[in-house]
């Protein structure tokens, strides 16, 4: 029953307050799954839940619960009970959760957390939010250069309990400083008479405090480390970044430049938990921006009015090779967002990207006007007027590679204007890119028309 306890069964054991099937519910599973089919359950259930467990698998399953769970339980009757689970919660995942919480309700809870933690605590949510140290972790291994492994293994001992993970020990000075690293594998392997100091290696690859944190999830993730050091402007040992942080890290990354490249205002909420006024006010937002631009189509329409009602067949291959202009755009926006956000580029690389892609529009354009010239030569003698067939093919085959070439150009720069300017180059993303190049597309398009065909 344990394995596939569903949420009415969870909540009838919680009527019954049958104890010992919920210890074993608590003890057994994997806090994130216990997170997840409790999700459901109200303020007060949840704390019923949790007192069936200790405190340090109440902050294991606690970690679990989306953030917007998390602050419910802290605003709710829980707050009084928060101060204890605060300081067995491991220290990165506890400052995602305070700095979420009115300002009030964490100087309330600040007195019913011990000392140590409270310095901990306020030391990490001094760090701007997006920094590596707003992300990293206190619980680290530390170790002197000057003791034996044998000692070292000693020490390393009474430090695990309390420490997020030890696979990875750091060596500083008496004053903190980083001078080194090693693995635990290191120690195992070492004679238990050499010194630290001896083994040690001393190139240690660390981010700055105040590093943005995606360059230091890139970091993390370009040398495979399980976990990096964070030091301050002393090189001074002042946490470190683990893996599952970069994950999550990641992840918040890729979701916010998906929603920016869907022209949507981040939402932290899960998508069926937020509130639908919160989802329509910030999914309004961008489409009523990109409307009122998209309204300077009718705008350009409207002053080649008179090629329209000359040659009808014009108007008949606007939205081809507008959407033309619009996917291209997007693919090079997409592409080079990706870049950027990967460090595959930067912006000080402008010059060859523009190069590359004015090469790529040149060689897509071609290939997708030839493809316009031959259905474009195929149109109705109906609708041709008094237009040449062979002319309207030239017309729509170089409307759509230049507008195809002028997509891509700006589809590849708009992203690194955006990252120059200090903007999230996702903002530079598909409905934005397609909006500008729809309506220059337009003026290109009616403009080779009138050279040829008027």
């Amino acid at each position: 029953m344990v394995n596939t306890l569903l949420l009415p069964e969870l909540r009838e054991l919680l009527t019954e307050q049958d104890t010992e099937t919920l210890a074993a519910v608590l003890g057994d599973l994997h806090p994130a799954s216990i997170a997840e089919f409790s999700e459901g359950l109200t303020v007060e259930e949840t704390w019923q839940l949790l007192d069936h467990t200790s405190i340090d698998r109440q902050a294991e399953i606690f970690e679990f619960y989306p953030i917007s769970k998390q602050v419910e339980l802290v605003s709710g009757v829980g707050r009084d009970r928060m101060g204890r689970l605060i300081e067995v919660m491991s220290p990165d995942d506890r400052v995602d959760l305070l700095r979420r919480l009115d300002a009030e309700v964490v100087e309330s809870l600040m007195p019913l957390v011990a000392r140590a933690e409270r310095q901990d605590i306020r030391m990490l949510l001094s760090f701007p939010e997006g920094s590596a140290g707003s992300v990293m972790t206190t619980e680290y291994a530390t170790l002197p250069a000057s003791v034996t492994v044998e000692r070292a293994i000693t020490l390393l001992r009474q430090q695990a309990p309390s420490r997020e993970t030890i696979y990875y020990v750091y060596v500083v000075d008496d004053t903190q400083r980083l001078i080194g690293f090693l693995s635990l594998r290191d120690l195992i392997l070492a004679r238990s008479s050499a010194v630290v100091e001896d083994i040690m290696q001393r190139d240690v690859v660390t981010v700055r405090v105040d590093q943005d944190r995606e360059e230091a999830a890139r970091e993390l993730a370009r040398y495979d480390f399980l976990a990096i050091p964070v030091v301050d402007g002393q090189h001074r040992l002042v946490g470190i970044i683990t893996h599952d942080d970069v994950i999550d890290v990641m992840m918040a990354e890729a979701t916010e430049d998906a929603l920016h490249m869907g022209g949507v205002t981040p939402i932290e909420e899960n998508y069926l938990d937020a509130a639908f006024t919160t989802v329509w006010r910030r999914r309004a937002l961008w489409l009523s921006a990109l409307f009122v631009a998209e309204l300077f189509t009718f705008t350009a329409l409207a002053s080649f009015e008179d090629a329209i009602q000359a040659i009808v067949a014009l108007s008949l291959f606007v939205p081809l090779c507008i959407s033309t202009g619009g996917n291209s755009g997007s693919q090079a926006a997409t592409l080079i967002t990706r870049a950027l956000a990967l460090g595959h580029v930067d912006t000080k690389a402008w010059f060859r990207v523009l190069r590359h892609e004015l090469l790529m529009g040149l060689a897509l354009g071609a290939t997708l006007g030839a493809i316009a010239f031959v259905r474009a030569a195929m149109t109705p003698r109906a609708v041709l007027g008094n237009a040449n067939p062979w002319m309207l093919a030239l017309v729509i085959s170089q409307s759509v590679a230049a507008i195809c070439l002028w997509g891509t150009v700006v589809g590849s720069m708009l992203p690194l204007a955006f990252k120059r300017l200090g903007f999230d180059p996702g903002y530079a993303s598909s409905p934005f890119v397609a909006t500008f190049v729809d309506v220059t597309g337009i003026i290109i398009y009616f403009s080779i028309a009138s050279l040829y065909l008027l």
